[in-house]
C-alpha cells in the first residue's frame, strides 16, 4: 500500500507508546490511562490476543480509531488515533516471509508516518531466540533505511527490548549477560541511530536516569529499580517539531497494571523567528 504521509500546513500531536502486557486483562487500566492522558496517537504492544478478541468497541467509545495485528497468547501490536483516519501502510516487517510473529505495524495518521513495534526479547542467549532477535534488528534496520528520509515526520515507537547504555538500567552489571543488554543488541540499536534516527527521550534528557519498565517483584517500582526499553525514534522532520518527551509513570502504580509505563512525545510546528529589519 502506498504511504500517504504528507506534511500538513500546521500540526500539533501527542504520540505515545505503551506495552500493555495483555490488552484484555488490563483493559480497564488502558482505558483509564487514555482518558487521563488524552494522547492523540498510541502504539500498543503485547496485546496477547488474536485479531477477533481485540476490544475495538471499548476503544471506539473513547473516540479512537484502531488498527491491530493480533496473535493468540503472545506478541500483538496496534495503533490508535483520535486525530484522523488511520491509513495502514504495512503489517509485518519485511525480509523473512515465514516469520508469523505479530510485531510490526505501520500507518500514516494526520501527516505523520507512525510505526509501532515489539522487538523480540531474545532470551536465553546464546540460542535460537537470540539469533532471531538479531535477525529482526537487521530487518528493522533495512526497512527503516527506506523511511528515514521521507519528506514528512516519521515516528518509530515501541518496546525495543534493549537498554542502549548503562544509564538506562538499574545496576548494569547484573544485566551484562541478558539479551536486553548484550553488546550485539546495543550495537544493533546504535546502528539505527547512526541512520539518522533520534532517540526522543535521550535527546531531551541526555543525563537523566529514566526508566520505562519495572519488574513486578521485590518492589522494583517503589525502589525505582527499572530499565529503559521502550523508545520513540524520530526522523529529522519529526525531531524538528519535538517539544517534549516523558515517561508517564502514573499507570505503573495502579492495581493490575502493566510492568511498563507509557512514553509520550509532543510534536508541534514551532513558530518561525521574524527576520530582523
Amino acid at each position: 500500500m502506498e504511504r500517504q504521509a504528507t506534511s500538513p500546513t500546521f500540526f500539533k500531536v501527542k504520540i505515545a507508546t505503551y506495552n500493555v502486557n495483555g490488552i484484555n486483562g488490563r483493559l480497564a487500566v488502558l482505558l483509564r490511562w487514555l482518558e487521563l492522558a488524552e494522547p492523540d496517537v498510541v502504539c500498543l504492544q503485547e496485546l496477547k490476543a488474536p485479531d477477533e478478541r481485540f476490544p475495538e468497541a471499548a476503544i471506539r467509545d473513547l473516540g479512537y480509531e484502531a488498527i491491530w495485528l493480533g496473535q493468540k497468547s503472545w506478541n500483538g501490536v496496534a495503533i490508535l488515533s483520535r486525530v484522523g483516519e488511520i491509513h495502514e501502510t504495512r503489517r509485518g516487517l519485511p525480509g523473512e516471509p515465514e516469520d508469523a510473529q505479530s510485531r510490526y505495524i505501520e500507518a500514516a495518521v494526520n501527516g505523520v508516518l507512525i510505526a509501532g513495534l515489539y522487538v523480540p526479547n531474545g532470551n536465553p542467549l546464546p540460542g535460537p531466540k537470540f539469533d532471531y532477535k538479531l535477525r529482526w534488528f537487521d530487518r528493522l534496520h533495512d526497512h527503516l533505511s527506506t523511511l528515514i528520509a521521507l519528506d514528512a515526520p516519521v515516528v518509530i515507537a515501541g518496546d525495543f527490548n534493549v537498554m542502549p547504555t548503562d544509564l538506562d538500567v538499574y545496576v548494569p552489571d547484573r544485566w551484562r549477560d541478558d539479551a536486553l543488554f548484550a553488546p550485539e543488541v546495543r550495537k544493533a540499536y546504535a546502528r539505527l541511530l547512526k541512520q539518522g534516527w533520534t532517540d526522543a527521550l535521550r535527546h531531551l534528557h541526555p543525563d537523566e536516569r529514566i526508566y520505562t519498565f519495572w519488574k513486578y517483584w521485590r518492589n522494583s517500582f517503589e525502589r525505582d529499580a527499572g530499565l529503559r526499553i521502550d523508545h520513540i525514534l524520530l526522523n529529522d522532520k519529526a525531531r524538528a517539531r519535538l517539544v517534549s518527551a516523558e515517561v508517564d509513570r502514573r499507570p505503573r502504580g495502579w492495581e493490575k497494571t502493566s510492568d511498563h509505563a507509557p512514553v509520550i512525545v509532543d510534536l508541534a510546528d514551532k513558530p518561525k523567528r521574524k527576520a530582523k529589519v
